[in-house]
């Protein structure tokens, strides 16, 4: 476990500010994904259950987007989910706020209004400059302790998530922790046997960089999505560049990272493994396969590994002791080009391999195919910190918590 202290040390009936994680994709006002409001209303139940008094903190998208919106829809699923009453309160740290919180006794949850309504919450700054402003220094001598529970947003250096730790005992709340534990496995973790990584996506620089990083605790790495693409161009294949009528997905990522693709095949590539058939949208609107070695010329868009990419690939998985997956494999949201990604992740679920599966949208492939989740160690809902766990980088919101927890021992 990380060097923070975390909300299970508590005593009973504490004053508590919890920064928690609720963003979510939004359409006409509404939000459409509750997969991240589950896990903390699970947080929110078993704090209440030690009869302390909660007061929410949270954002929902940035200035100038259509999904920079208000809380109150947010407060009605959270107290859905939680079983309990959750009090919207629209302001952040002004006096309809201030007197929501002097309201406040044990049992009691509140939602103040969307932190990136705040001018001092966005910029990223030194926690230390944080910790000046008027937000943290109003709200924070009205609580007993802090709570961060948002993971997902712990590589943010925002007021909401590093200000309050420098001027407060500060905890981390019950998904924080998990999160924490889960997704930094691989680093700290000894397991009795192979492992294995299955990484796809569309953000190649990251996910060479994971590889790059991770090369001495990874065994075999298995390739789809757009980087599987550009490591099928690196071995001479035809592939993995942008078409005239296709998204600009590959050339410019090329460029950027050719000479990393390179250094990384040269020092480990026997352990990297690529597509060996690739799937695409006949001109009938249906699921059609490339075999990759029969390429002669890309002229479609390759949206999902191949059937025998797959059984290859679950070969691996099946010898494996442990398997963490990062990235799609395809485009599954489209249930034609779906087979892939959900095929492997039922794979290493069906297996007796030690399984994380990573990153916001991966995750949600379970749910929507109907995988049984039991399967599974820790599906995460972290997409940018866990990628910043993979790639070896700090993440700022844990660091807090953790100098937070130095000054407290002290």
């Amino acid at each position: 476990m990380a060097g923070f202290h975390t909300t299970d040390e508590l005593d009973p009936g504490q004053r508590l500010l919890a920064r928690i994680d609720v963003n979510a994709p939004i359409e006409d006002g509404e939000v459409q994904s509750t997969r991240r409001f589950e896990r903390h209303a699970e947080s929110i139940r078993e704090l209440l259950e030690a009869d302390h008094a909660l007061a929410l903190m949270a954002h929902q998208g940035r200035p100038g987007r259509d999904t920079f919106v208000t809380l109150e829809g947010h407060a009605e699923i959270l107290a859905d989910l939680a079983d309990t009453e959750v009090e919207y309160v629209p302001s952040t740290y002004g006096e309809a706020a201030v007197d929501a919180i002097d309201d406040l006794s044990s049992g009691d949850v509140i939602l103040l209004e969307n932190t990136r309504m705040v001018e001092e919450e966005l910029p990223e700054e030194p926690p230390e400059v944080k910790a000046g402003t008027e937000f943290v220094q109003t709200l924070a001598n009205a609580f007993d302790a802090y709570v961060n529970d948002g993971y997902s947003v712990a590589h943010r250096s925002h007021a909401s998530i590093v200000g309050f730790p420098q001027v407060m005992d500060a905890y981390a709340g019950p998904v924080m922790a998990e999160e924490y534990e889960y997704n930094t496995s691989i680093e700290r973790r000894e397991f009795d046997g192979d492992v294995t990584m299955v990484l796809g996506g569309t953000k190649a620089e990251d996910v060479i960089a994971a590889m790059d990083h991770l090369e001495h605790r990874v065994d075999t790495f298995l390739l789809g999505g757009v980087v599987g693409e550009l490591f099928l161009r690196a071995r001479g294949y035809p592939v993995g560049h942008d078409l005239e009528d296709g998204p600009d997905l590959y050339d410019d990522n090329y460029a950027e990272n050719e000479a990393l693709i390179a250094d990384v095949l040269d020092r480990f590539g026997d352990r990297i493994e690529t597509a060996v058939d690739m799937a695409y949208e006949d001109a009938d609107g249906e699921r059609a396969e490339h075999v990759v070695d029969d390429i002669e010329e890309k002229t479609v868009s390759y949206m999902d590994v191949g059937h025998d990419t797959v059984e290859n690939y679950r070969s691996v998985i099946e010898d494996s002791a442990a398997v963490l997956v990062k990235g799609a494999l395809g485009v599954f949201e489209d249930e034609r080009f779906s087979y892939g990604t959900v095929e492997v992740l039922r794979a290493a679920g069906e297996s007796d391999a030690y399984c994380v599966v990573g990153g916001g949208d991966t995750s949600r492939t379970v749910p929507m195919y109907d995988l049984d989740p039991a399967g599974f160690d820790h599906l995460s809902i972290a997409g940018g910190a866990y990628l910043r766990a993979l790639t070896g980088e700090g993440l700022v919101g844990v660091e807090a918590l953790e100098q937070a927890a130095e000054r407290m021992d002290g």
